[in-house]
């Protein structure tokens, strides 16, 4: 038995004298560099971008909306009226419209539709809402339908950012596909003959 060990030994492999540098890789072609440039342009878009535009548009829906509530707080108050007729109760979840009458601040008396709990007895005092000039009217809005609406316009605002940039990358990588496809099909075109070739000999 020979003394010579085999000619592959275990262990690990001898060190290169270079290296290559990056990007040097002779199989790149010019739309993978692209495509990896334009990757990390929508990533740092998207690390960048998306908090931006989500928290613009939420703040400025915020502030719209506290415009609203202000405005609607200034214009709208609260006043008692009374029932003008029984309220159903037929077991219905939730409040029924029911009529009432109040006197506004001319000292018209006023009638016109609330909403009431179901069984409501006739004269009952019911709160409502009028506006300035005395019909009635919705509650104001609210400082939290404020931030609710602020919050909903910046996620949608981030959904609409990450969505186009999904888009971009999606659209992208279609078109740089297409382009490889027509360039392989070209290549093949002059290559196919030649390996046809050589099977006939």
């Amino acid at each position: 038995m020979s003394a010579q060990g085999p000619p592959y030994t275990s262990g690990p492999p001898p060190a290169r004298n270079g290296h290559t540098p990056r990007g040097a890789n002779p199989l790149r072609r010019t739309s993978d560099r692209f495509e990896s440039w334009f990757r990390r342009l929508l990533m740092l878009i998207l690390v960048l971008g998306l908090p931006v535009a989500a928290f613009g548009a939420g703040l400025t829906a915020y502030e719209s909306s506290m415009d609203t509530v202000h405005a609607q707080a200034a214009e709208r108050q609260e006043i008692t009226a009374r029932l003008t007729a029984d309220a159903k109760d037929d077991n219905e979840v939730g409040k029924q419209p029911a009529q009432v009458r109040w006197t506004d601040s001319s000292g018209t008396v006023r009638t016109g539709a609330a909403f009431v709990e179901p069984g409501t007895h006739k004269g009952a005092a019911v709160r409502v809402w009028v506006d300035r000039d005395g019909a009635l009217t919705t509650a104001p809005k609210s400082a939290l339908n404020a931030r609710t609406t602020g919050w909903f316009v910046g996620g949608m605002a981030a959904f609409g950012v990450a969505f186009g940039l999904f888009a971009a990358r999606a659209g992208m990588r279609v078109a740089l596909d297409r382009r490889r496809y027509a360039q392989w099909d070209a290549e093949w075109d002059l290559v196919e003959p030649q390996w046809s070739t050589r099977f006939r000999r």
